[in-house]
């Protein structure tokens, strides 16, 4: 389904990736590892496309230059150069770390907003569908989001990104700041998706201990740079990840 090949990305003179390589199979979950400043948002916005945007931002107001070389083939098609958008409606879809929501607006318009692609009746099935995932925001959906926890806003976040439609679903992050009750329902619902739903997830994660026995595949990225890939109870096993997040 995705292919990564040698993805370098420069932020002036700051190589923030360094000859990334990756391949996604449909339906798979794929985790990227890594502590921070790794370089795993920088290939979450890359992958999206949001490097594009923010690349023609930063020409715009003569700020630092950005470079991508490499390639993401998705579906067969070679998508370095496609903007986000479009990349939506080929269905990758990409929830931002912090969970952003809006802030002043209730769960179910949080909801409705993130459909506006979508028919009525499409939206509709779709939050029906996120309530079930999720049965806490069904309890909560006349609330502001602002006023909702950061677990509570995660989980909305997630939502958004599934009123959408993914295909490609990417996760930067969702694990960040939350207790560990609430990342096991995070990714409890993740693994739902993937079997219930078909998703194909990608997301990427410092928290290793419990993304890794839920997924596939995970790469693991320092520095920018690919050091260590395996299914996730091969990287479980493996001394040095033992050691760098689980503290054995």
């Amino acid at each position: 389904m995705l292919e990564v090949n040698n993805l370098m990305v420069f932020f002036e003179n700051a190589l923030a990736l360094n000859d990334f390589s990756m391949q996604v199979t449909d339906g798979e979950v794929v985790a990227v590892i890594g502590s921070n400043s790794a370089g795993k948002t920088t290939l979450m916005n890359a992958l999206s496309g949001l490097i594009i945007d923010m690349r023609i931002k930063e020409k715009r107001r003569g700020g630092e230059r950005i470079t991508v070389y490499g390639s993401i083939v998705y579906q067969g098609e070679n998508i370095t150069e496609i903007k986000p958008s479009d990349r939506v409606k080929k269905g990758i879809v990409l929830s931002r770390e912090r969970h952003p929501v809006f802030p002043e607006s209730s769960v179910i318009e949080n909801l409705k907003i993130a459909g506006y692609l979508k028919t009525g009746r499409q939206v509709r099935k779709a939050i029906g569908s996120v309530f079930e995932l999720f049965p806490v925001l069904a309890d909560l959906k006349s609330r502001k989001a602002g006023f909702l926890s950061g677990g509570e806003q995660q989980m909305l976040a997630i939502g958004m990104t599934l009123v959408v439609g993914p295909q490609l679903l990417l996760l930067d992050e969702p694990l960040l700041g939350l207790s560990p009750v609430v990342q096991r329902v995070v990714m409890d619902a993740i693994v739902r998706l993937r079997k219930e739903a078909g998703i194909t997830v990608v997301l990427s994660e410092q928290f290793a201990r419990p993304v890794l026995p839920q997924i596939d595949r995970g790469y693991v990225i320092e520095n920018g740079m690919l050091t260590l890939t395996g299914t996730g109870l091969e990287l479980m096993e493996n001394p040095e990840i033992q050691s760098a997040y689980f503290g054995v």
